[in-house]
């Protein structure tokens, strides 16, 4: 079933891609139960005290496929999912799986905003969500976004409290009848292969997130081929402390490689060092996969005589780059092995392998997983550039898309004419086919691993009254790489302060990691000979001014001066 919006592959690459393997032609629901036959009593999740089988997972699964069915919910549908890590996420997932709905994976920190956008575009049918989380009521925003949907949108909860009207998630898998008798019948009106799973959330680099369409033939080699370069098995035990929506912890290899492996998989809902610690003792895992924000706090945490971390054989590293520094520091403090990991919920994938020399593997981002993933590196007009310099990277392969969900105007500027992805990164490559990342040529902050796109902040700051011209760039941290700093030329007359800024993006519903956390005033901003705001004139104006980074955990109020910074 085509489904509108989503671009194919070229049938030639396609037909290519199963007869060398990559795609395997079986959707995600069957192969749910592939692994329960083949794991049936072992454990497949733990998300605290709630241990689940495989067997479990599956028939559980099977439970909430027909239950989303009997609320309207059929093959070709689409719904919302902004779920915390719990093991309800990948019930749902596989739910979908098994009928035919693609979920939208958002996370949990979107707001309206962000959230009513992806709504609209994906024209959703449903928008499933917890109840009270981390003191936010998800319930409510939920009402809203499936009350700008219109009447049909219907409200499915996660949690303890369900509202008159919404759907229980929870009451949907209670057993009920013949398990094997449900699974002939979802067998009987399983998706294709070529159908799309689930859509990913790009990193946003013209205002709000684009929308990924991965299929099942695509996503299911995603992760299984990380599974096999990162060496997981039927003893694997990972250990999910970034949000199971994004890619790096959902399929690269993440929980689902685990699954397809035979292992465990155990879900925090957050990585605070502490807990995280003592999971990884609890359940001797051996396997985890954080940004170098994360990793950098869980190396000032860890204490070897407090914390038992003996399990843990790989630590994966992505999400932004580490410096060769940092990335020493990693293996030799939390023990181990590193793995760097560069990649996009795009498609390329690419990590250093566990057997490379400790040097490759501190001073680059490692090389693609597939034989068949091509990369170009380029100059700014598309001609390849000598091996070994710098360069923008265009890819191609048997899993990356060959354009976003239903943007023809951005594909054209983000896709070759013949279906090169322009990653937006600038890289260099070893003779061996390693890339090292070298910067990027997307206007992107990327604050923690999460991706703020300039050109949306600037809209929205824009908006204010008081606001001549803006321009928002990255900040130096000592914790999150970068974080967003807008530099602002107010109108004659006008006021601003960073609290006025950060309100005004809390009262219209925009996810909190996307706030101005810097605020430089400036009597006007520099051009570039043609007119356009000069950025790398702003950057080095800044710098000059050495506004000092936030220390960890300082909470210390800003000083009213023209350069603010979010405490």
């Amino acid at each position: 079933m085509a489904r509108a919006g989503v671009v194919p592959w070229p049938d030639d690459l396609a037909k290519e891609y199963v007869a060398k393997g990559y795609w395997r032609r079986r959707p995600l629901g069957a192969l749910m139960w592939e692994w329960a036959d083949a794991f049936g009593t072992r454990v497949a999740l733990v998300d605290g005290d709630r241990r689940i089988t495989y067997r479990e997972l599956a028939e559980t699964s099977d439970r909430l496929a027909e239950g989303l069915s009997r609320t309207g919910l059929e093959r070709g549908d689409t719904i919302l999912v902004q779920l915390p890590n719990c093991w309800e996420f990948f019930a749902l997932v596989l739910a979908c799986a098994r009928l035919g709905v693609a979920p939208v994976l958002a996370l949990p920190p979107h707001r309206e905003h962000e959230l009513t956008y992806m709504a609209r575009l994906a024209e959703v049918s449903a928008v499933v969500t917890s109840g009270l989380w981390r003191g936010f009521d998800h319930q409510s925003l939920a009402e809203d976004v499936a009350r700008d949907r219109g009447d049909g949108c219907r409200v499915l909860i996660v949690g303890d409290t369900v509202r008159p009207g919404h759907v229980d998630v929870r009451a949907l898998m209670a057993p009920a009848g013949d398990p094997d008798e449900r699974r002939r019948r979802l067998d009987s009106v399983a998706p294709t292969a070529d159908e799309v799973l689930l859509f990913l959330l790009s990193g946003g680099t013209t205002g709000l997130p684009k929308i990924i369409a991965r299929t099942h033939n695509d996503y299911e080699y995603n992760a299984r081929r990380s599974g096999e370069v990162c060496g997981y098995g039927a003893d694997t035990v990972y250990l999910a402390v970034l949000p199971v929506a994004h890619n790096f912890a959902l399929a690269s290899p993440g929980v689902l490689a685990a699954l397809m492996s035979g292992g465990r998989a155990v879900l925090l809902p957050s990585p605070q060092p502490e807990a995280a610690f003592a999971a990884v003792e609890r359940e001797r895992a051996t396997v985890t996969s954080l940004v170098p924000a994360v990793a950098r706090r869980w190396l000032e945490t860890f204490e070897p005589a407090r914390h038992d971390l003996s399990s843990l054989k790989v630590l994966q590293v992505g999400g932004s780059v580490l410096s060769p520094t940092e990335a020493r520091s990693i293996m030799a403090g939390l023990g181990g092995r590193l793995q760097q990991v560069f990649g996009m919920a795009e498609g390329l994938l690419n990590y250093t392998r566990l057997d490379d020399p400790d040097d490759l593997v501190v001073t680059t981002q490692g090389r693609p997983i597939c034989p068949d993933d091509e990369v170009l590196v380029v100059d700014e007009d598309d001609v390849p550039v000598p091996h070994g310099r710098p360069g923008r990277l265009l890819t191609r392969g048997p899993y990356t898309p060959r354009g976003y969900f239903a943007a023809p105007e951005h594909n054209a500027r983000a896709f070759t004419a013949d279906g090169w992805y322009r990653t937006g990164d600038v890289v260099r490559q070893d003779a061996a086919g390693n890339l090292v990342v070298e910067g990027r040529t997307k206007d992107l902050i990327n604050r923690g691993g999460e991706k703020v796109s300039a050109d949306e902040v600037e809209d929205l700051v824009r908006r204010l009254p008081q606001v001549a011209d803006v321009a928002v760039i990255p900040s130096p941290h000592r914790e999150l790489g970068e974080t967003v700093c807008a530099c602002v030329a107010l109108r004659a007359g006008e006021t601003l302060d960073l609290p006025e800024i950060r309100q005004s993006f809390l009262d219209r519903g925009v996810a909190a990691f996307k706030a101005p956390e810097l605020l430089v005033l400036l009597p006007a901003l520099p051009r570039t000979a043609v007119g356009k705001t000069d950025k790398k004139a702003l950057r080095k104006l800044v710098d000059a001014a050495h506004i000092p980074v936030q220390p960890a955990g300082d909470r210390t109020p800003p000083a009213p001066v023209a350069a603010l910074r979010h405490p």
